[in-house]
């Protein structure tokens, strides 16, 4: 029943004017990353709220269930499930739950959706297991959806927070000249989380690429760093 009640909570949410505004946002017109995803038009607070209330007992088939929803929110709210329910699990669970997530990966389809699981789910999952270094992170980097790539590049963010950037810099050189704007934004902010971490080590991956780097990336990537040297990069002076 978990997965009836997570709809019909959120279909007393639904609100035609913000659907509105958040189709032209994630641009679903034809030829937009988003092309043909529905909105309810439902904030992400409320969404955060139904997760916790539901987590404990909505079943990975219910959260399947979810995953094959037309309409965004619902998808949305699964990926919090699975998140809460993975903090909590057990080795076993968490093995199930990122198997699923792999296998419904094509669901998890707007950066939104990446954002708020491949960090969380995918990253942990593999730092723990010391495989953000394996095949995996590769396969979805070199992957024709631009939604793997991102997957690839976010979950590297687990490492980053545990101090070892090491996989953050080996998928960023690999997609430094990927064709995706939402790509190039995903590698800025990754890159721009290790500066804040560790900015000789940064700059040290910065120095020899820069010059070769969308702009968008590039921007991404200096955006804490001191305001001259951030003009020094984007004049080509360092």
């Amino acid at each position: 029943m978990s997965a009836a009640a997570i709809r019909a909570e959120l279909a007393e949410l639904a609100d035609d004017a913000r659907a509105a505004g958040m189709a032209r946002y994630f641009q679903v017109r034809p030829g937009g990353y988003g092309e043909g995803d529905r909105f309810l038009g439902i904030a992400v607070p409320p969404q955060r709220a139904i997760a916790r209330r539901h987590a404990a007992g909505t079943s990975l088939a219910d959260v399947d269930d979810l995953f094959g929803s037309p309409w965004h929110e619902e998808r949305l709210t699964a990926l919090f499930v699975l998140v809460r329910r993975f903090e909590k699990a057990d080795d076993g669970e968490r093995a199930r739950i990122v198997e699923l997530y792999l296998a419904r990966r094509d669901r998890v389809d707007n950066w939104d959706l990446v954002d708020a699981s491949a960090p969380y789910l995918l990253g942990p999952w593999l730092l723990d297991r010391g495989e953000l270094d394996g095949p995996l992170l590769d396969e979805l980097a070199g992957s024709d959806s631009v939604w793997d790539r991102r997957i690839a590049v976010m979950a590297t963010f687990a490492g980053v927070r545990a101090g070892h950037p090491e996989a953050t810099l080996r998928i960023a050189d690999r997609l430094l000249t990927d064709p995706a704007d939402l790509v190039h934004k995903a590698v800025g902010w990754m890159l721009r989380e290790v500066g804040n971490r560790d900015p000789a080590r940064a700059e040290a991956f910065l120095g020899p690429r820069y010059a070769r780097m969308p702009r968008t990336m590039l921007r991404y990537a200096i955006e804490r760093f001191p305001a001259e040297r951030r003009r020094d990069y984007l004049a080509g002076r360092v």
